[in-house]
């Protein structure tokens, strides 16, 4: 049986009563302050029986058996085809692929007449998917924020290619936020442009801000496309399509709710959709193709989208998950993420060496205000030096403890964080043209931290994995 500080449960703002008698992954209901919480019969159990302290969230969730017992019990019981015909077993699957089709945009509250659900696999497709095939042209703009995904980065290479112009958005210390008025200026940029597409993420996988979604009502006014990279944000928060209506958005399931990894989607306006012009034709995406005739014709919708077959089997394991998260609960999730990172902010802190300099600098905000779940840090040692993110991986998977290092392929996030200036960056990737390693790097940037440490909750994260963590980090005081 677990025995928890009852002062610290009060500090954590989380009904001690309830942990107390509920404490266990496996608990089947319960209450936190007044909101209802119910999990399949010990759906994620095995960390507590193998003593794993999950806290990679944001790098990917985790399944809970019964997700995995209801998918089983599907593929065991039904004969399932290619649904790329009209026999009755791709008649079966076609069925399925449709309803998990209709399921993902009822999640979404996103409207059938005006949304489109293209299947991926994982949000990187998703937005591979709209950087390939978007109209840029000279005279065209692709606008980003600094703090954006290496998927969302690499669409410059398509606009660069077709002679539009790339403008990144800076973040700003200490919270990695943006100025509104910096915003506003470059949204301007895009007036007298043809087409011009806004990116940015509803919540950053390195600071864990949450960008403001009013962004994308504005950004269309002026004119904007706009794509949203929601992956690391629809974990444990609602986005409501009815609502906010970015032109596209993109998810991977695998970091919503852990299994299936492999798909993931682009919910797309279908004008927007209608906008985009695929380079290149495959299996699946038209209606004819002919060799001797040298033509093709797209079909519409999402199935000009889908290139090849579609992991159809993995599709229907897409809407157990949906139903999971909303079992359990998504409000409460958002709630008890955000109480478990309140109190993890607020103890990381308050850790001093003993001459009074701080063990953790935290990058983001430093309050559950425009936040998430993701807290991205660095070790500091008494006289100022960092601690080599490296050394407190391998620190923590001695412990059993699994966290993220690096820049969680978000290098605009990480320079700013990390004061890499662009003068020094440009200076490093001139001398190092072909090929430039990790240590190379750390040479480059005169000894500068090249990395981080990341920790982020999710739908099974409790008291125990956040209170393992900070005993863990108190060992690095001096």
């Amino acid at each position: 049986m677990r025995t928890f500080d009852a002062d610290i449960f009060r500090k954590a703002k989380i009904n001690y009563e309830w942990v107390q008698e509920n404490h266990s992954r496996s608990v089947q209901k319960g209450t936190i302050r007044g909101l209802h919480f119910q999990f399949p019969p010990a759906t994620h159990s095995r960390l507590d029986r193998q003593h794993h302290t999950y806290l990679d969230y944001t790098g990917g969730s985790l399944y809970g058996d019964c997700q995995v017992r209801e998918h089983l019990d599907l593929l065991r019981h039904g004969v399932f085809g290619n649904p790329h015909s009209s026999n009755p077993t791709s008649l079966a699957m076609t069925e399925l692929v449709d309803r998990v089709r209709r399921r993902v945009l009822d999640y979404f509250r996103a409207s059938a007449e005006e949304f489109e659900a293209v299947f991926t696999q994982n949000a990187t497709g998703a937005l591979k998917l709209v950087g390939e095939a978007y109209p840029f042209g000279k005279n065209d703009r692709y606008l980003l924020t600094f703090d954006n995904h290496n998927s969302v980065n690499g669409i410059r290479e398509f606009a660069r290619v077709h002679g539009a112009e790339t403008t990144y958005i800076p973040v700003m210390l200490p919270e990695m936020s943006v100025d509104p008025a910096q915003l506003d200026h470059y949204l301007k940029l895009g007036e007298g442009g043809r087409d011009c597409l806004f990116a940015y993420p509803a919540q950053s996988n390195f600071s864990g801000i949450q960008h403001p979604l009013d962004w994308i009502e504005e950004a269309r006014r002026g004119g904007w496309d706009v794509l949203l990279d929601a992956a690391a944000f629809v974990p444990t928060n609602r986005l409501d399509l009815s609502r906010w209506k970015p032109d596209f958005v993109t998810v991977s399931f695998y970091k919503m709710f852990g299994y299936p990894t492999g798909v993931g989607c682009l919910i797309a306006r279908k004008e927007a959709l209608n906008k985009l012009r695929r380079p290149w034709f495959a299996g699946g995406t038209i209606t004819v193709a002919s060799v001797q005739g040298d033509t093709y014709y797209a079909a519409e919708g999402a199935a000009g989208f889908e290139d090849g077959t579609i992991n159809y089997l993995s599709l229907p394991a897409v809407e157990i998950g949906l139903d999971h998260i909303e079992h359990v609960g998504l409000d409460l999730i958002h709630e008890r993420i955000a109480y478990l990172t309140g109190w993890l902010l607020d103890a990381l802190g308050e850790m001093k060496h003993s001459n009074g300099s701080p063990l953790i600098r935290v990058y983001g905000p430093k309050h559950m205000k425009s936040r998430g779940g993701t807290v991205t840090m660095n070790f500091y040692g008494p006289s100022g030096g960092f601690i080599d993110h490296r050394i407190i991986e391998e620190e923590a998977n001695g412990e059993n403890i699994s966290l993220r290092t690096g820049c969680f392929c978000n290098p605009g996030g990480g320079e700013i964080a990390l004061g890499l200036s662009q003068m020094e960056l440009v200076a490093c990737f001139r001398d190092q043209p072909d090929t430039l390693s990790f240590d190379d790097f750390r040479l480059c940037i005169d000894g500068k931290s090249g990395g981080a440490v990341r920790v982020s909750l999710g739908i099974a994260s409790n008291f125990e994995d956040v209170f393992r963590f900070i005993k863990f980090a108190e060992r690095f005081l001096a």
